[in-house]
């Protein structure tokens, strides 16, 4: 199994840098984003629309790029988590989990026995078609996933110790938009309503050592972010990365002067 190393770089309490795909489910943004210096990319089920066979076919050209491919799911269920994993998404992004048992199907849905309850499929896409030892393989496969938890709801911070403490949860990933929708200040992102339940699950992470994400539009934010303590945090998407660039260009030439 391959070596997760945007996990090991967070477990050992550094950070890691990479962006989300909504849009452009092309055969080389993978090693696009990868040429750009990004250490992931997780690409969206949420919002999308996109198939497993979308994301079968994102997950196989990514894994030739020098990076982590992961995938957000639409909801906790299990058939929506084991067949990213299977074909090879080597972490998942789970939306609106708010208590701990949602928390525990994640990873009973991720992971194999005896942690887990995924079911069994090798010398496939997660394996690179490999034969070997089965125990190793989902010995490493539980070792290597990373699981991502958002928390974007009121009742998600209200539990986000709880959430944090479940074994095999890795990350604590706030939500900005939905958070701010749920608590009724819709992106009021210096309200101090808002900025109480960062500050919460900030706390749940030191708590049970486990790492905050988020996903960030501009290079200021990010930074503040960082110093704040989060740890993973996705640069923008695919499409307003391109919108920004081609704005940004165009409105250059036409401000231009003419010859």
């Amino acid at each position: 199994m391959r070596e997760n190393r945007v996990k090991q770089a967070l477990q050992a309490g550094g950070r890691s840098l990479g962006t989300m795909v909504f849009e452009f489910p092309t055969t080389g943004i993978g090693r696009i984003a990868a040429a750009a210096g990004a250490e992931f990319v997780i690409y969206d089920m949420e919002h999308t629309g996109w198939s497993i066979e979308t994301i079968r076919g994102l997950m196989a050209t990514s894994r030739a790029a020098d990076l982590v491919p992961m995938v957000r799911v639409p909801a906790t269920e299990y058939h929506l988590i084991a067949r990213p994993l299977d074909v090879g998404a080597m972490g998942l992004m789970v939306p609106m989990v708010e208590s701990a048992a949602q928390a525990q199907t994640i990873v009973d849905s991720a992971k194999y026995p005896p942690v887990g309850k995924r079911g069994a499929a090798f010398g496939v896409a997660h394996d690179d078609y490999s034969g070997g030892d089965i125990i190793a393989k989902m010995t490493a496969a539980n070792d290597e996933v990373l699981l991502i938890a958002q928390i974007e709801t009121g009742q998600g911070v209200e539990n986000a110790d709880a959430i944090a403490a479940v074994a095999g949860i890795d990350v604590l990933w706030i939500g900005h938009f939905d958070l701010t929708n749920s608590l009724g200040i819709p992106g009021q992102f210096s309200h101090p309503v808002y900025l109480d339940a960062v500050k919460r699950v900030l706390q749940a992470c030191e708590a049970h050592d486990k790492t905050p994400g988020i996903m960030v539009g501009d290079v200021a934010t990010g930074q503040g972010l960082l110093q704040q303590g989060f740890r993973a945090m996705a640069y923008s998407g695919d499409l307003w990365l391109y919108q920004q660039a081609l704005r940004e260009g165009l409105d250059a030439l036409r401000a231009a002067p003419n010859a």
